[in-house]
């Protein structure tokens, strides 16, 4: 696949442009990801700008070449941001995975992309899978304070009915224009609001992924009816303190508007085993001090239901190596490495 072509830019015009964005950018722009899913403290929006400074400051490559590289898309009215990382491994060749990657409520694509935090960089480059981390809606011209909206929640996405499921779809298939992708293996995933995302994903998209792993994000869809089973690993904290494992409201959450229906864990594990049409008794096939994981199979169409807890970790990213809550993330599993092994039909222990 040929690059895409650009227009000649010397480093004097990018300079100046540069300095203009820099002086033009709004203060409330710099905020980061925020608890419930939309507002985290403060120190989150420190983090937010380092990781956008970190991601806007790499070199940029070309779809159709390892790297990253941002692209735009019209949807619904709306231009619409996504980041995309190709691996190293890549050559066109051969078919590779897709995963989508949506960030939690009041953050943006940047920021999932933060490797310290998600480790999903490292890990499409361990795995050889192309990553996409697609922006939410936002009202800033920067997309900064973004919301994805997934039926119950989130912000502003949620109160102007963005389709961001549409939006999902557009995505996969631009991408898949540009790349050759294994139309067979396009996942999603997500945090918290992004997590949220992806069971509405599963529920109205059935026909384009395959399986979603959403991370300390429960169903919270208004309405739920699939046309196609899609297989669902289900990874959350039991203290986690903004997304309550029993639903509610997490004792660390301040939008208390969208999260005071918030389902719990249980009842989201017992929606996807009945829609799925999965057996009720699971199969243990991890445990380990802090974390456990259960499994459901087989269910319809092939496909299967598991569930990771972790004991600790709060509000955070299994196995990442900075804190973006109130404790450390668990280190008990890796959520990076317990969903490939899911998506790719490997042992979770593995």
């Amino acid at each position: 696949m040929q690059p895409m072509s650009r227009t000649p830019f010397t480093r004097a015009a990018a300079l100046a442009l540069l300095g203009a964005a820099v002086a033009v950018l709004p203060a409330c722009a710099q905020g980061a990801e925020r608890s419930g899913p939309l507002r985290e403290p403060l120190k989150e929006h420190r983090a937010a700008r380092q990781a956008e400074s970190g991601a806007t400051s790499a070199p940029q490559g070309t779809l159709g070449q390892p790297g990253s590289t941002t692209q735009a898309l019209q949807h619904d009215g709306l231009e619409r941001k996504y980041l995309v990382h190709v691996p190293r491994s890549y050559d066109g060749m051969q078919p590779v995975p897709l995963l989508l990657a949506f960030h939690g409520g009041g953050g943006q694509m940047e920021f999932q992309a933060d490797d310290a935090r998600y480790g999903q960089m490292s890990a499409s480059e361990r795995e050889g899978f192309v990553v996409v981390f697609p922006n939410g809606y936002s009202r800033l011209p920067g997309g900064k304070l973004a919301t994805f909206n997934a039926g119950g929640c989130c912000g502003p996405a949620k109160e102007r009915d963005v389709d961001d499921v549409g939006f999902a779809r557009a995505v996969v298939a631009a991408v898949s224009k540009q790349l050759n992708i294994d139309r067979e293996r396009v996942f999603a995933t997500g945090f918290s609001n992004g997590a949220m995302l992806t069971h509405r994903l599963a529920c109205e998209a059935g026909d384009v992924f395959r399986g979603i792993a959403p991370v300390a994000g429960t169903d919270n869809t208004l309405r739920c009816d699939p046309k196609q089973p899609v297989s669902v690993l289900i990874i959350h904290a039991r203290n986690d303190d903004h997304n309550s494992f029993e639903g509610g409201v997490g004792a660390k959450s301040v939008d208390r508007g969208n999260m005071a229906q918030s389902t719990s864990v249980p009842e989201t594990l017992n929606r996807w085993l009945g829609r799925n049409g999965c057996p009720r008794t699971p199969q243990r096939v991890l445990e380990r001090p802090g974390a456990s994981c259960e499994r459901y199979a087989p269910c319809r169409g092939d496909t299967s239901v598991a569930i990771c807890i972790t004991e600790r970790g709060t509000h955070s990213w299994p196995g990442a190596e900075k804190a973006r809550s109130t404790e450390a993330p668990s280190q008990a599993i890796s959520a990076n490495a317990v969903m490939w092994n899911f998506f790719l039909g490997r042992p979770l222990s593995q």
